[in-house]
């Protein structure tokens, strides 16, 4: 075979090879694409049970190659995002829960009844300090009362004792509540508006359920938000 023959015959097969390659990508896309949208919708039901809505789920899997993943039936890693939700009442600005080992049965994606199985689940949400200060008032009792983020700091603003109080907080998580121990004070605020400011502010915040059942872990400030971060145990997406 003269040198000319064997370089077109070489080019043909790297021509073949690359569509191949092009083919099983978007083969895999689009496997992916369609299990995406029934795991949205799964989780979307689920969340309906927990008095969870929002303007928009998505999902997105993870891990390198959707098919082979699909064989095993096994996912490392599965992203769920949900627009602007509510839970329990309570609007919020974003969830953003990460579902790590997750079991999908290849019956799912051809429709078939099945359940996803989750190994562990983190969860992010996402508030507004102006939400999280009705949630204080309505566990602190004190009206009035509203939050805001300054330099990074949540502050809680009242007026107690007919002074206009800004009192810089550091929330933690206590007890399944969102405890609220007031930092350093002005010396102008005389020490029995102090005593009775920390008195009621130690009630804490009751977070209503969150979604899928998810138990309060951590909460901390981000930009203008009041992140709030969260496990669930053994979480089931059923079709």
């Amino acid at each position: 075979m003269s040198p000319s023959r064997k370089g077109r015959g070489l080019r043909r097969l790297i021509v073949t090879l690359v569509v191949l390659a092009i083919l099983v990508i978007v083969v895999d896309r689009a496997a992916a694409y369609v299990a995406e949208n029934q795991l949205a919708s799964m989780a979307e039901k689920e969340a309906r049970q927990y008095d969870v809505r929002s303007a928009g789920t998505s999902v997105k899997i993870g891990g390198f190659g959707f098919l082979p993943q699909l064989v095993k039936e096994d996912f490392s890693k599965v992203t769920l995002t949900m627009e602007k939700p509510t839970f329990s009442g309570v609007p919020g600005e974003d969830l953003k829960v990460e579902l790590h080992d997750v079991h999908v049965p290849r019956s799912l994606i051809t429709e078939q009844s099945g359940a996803v199985q989750v190994g562990s689940t983190d969860m992010r949400l996402q508030l507004s300090p102006r939400e999280l200060g009705r949630l204080a008032v309505k566990s602190t009792g004190l009206d009035g009362l509203s939050m805001a983020v300054v330099d990074g700091k949540l502050h809680a603003k009242l007026t107690l004792r007919g002074i206009d109080l800004d009192v810089p907080l550091v929330p933690q998580v206590q007890g399944g509540k969102i405890a609220l121990q007031v930092g350093q004070l002005s010396d102008a605020v005389p020490q029995a508006v102090q005593t009775a400011m920390r008195s009621e502010l130690a009630r804490g915040i009751t977070i209503p359920e969150l979604p899928f059942g998810a138990q309060l872990t951590g909460i901390s400030v981000e930009d203008n938000s009041a992140i709030l971060t969260a496990t669930v145990k053994d979480l089931k997406f059923s079709k």
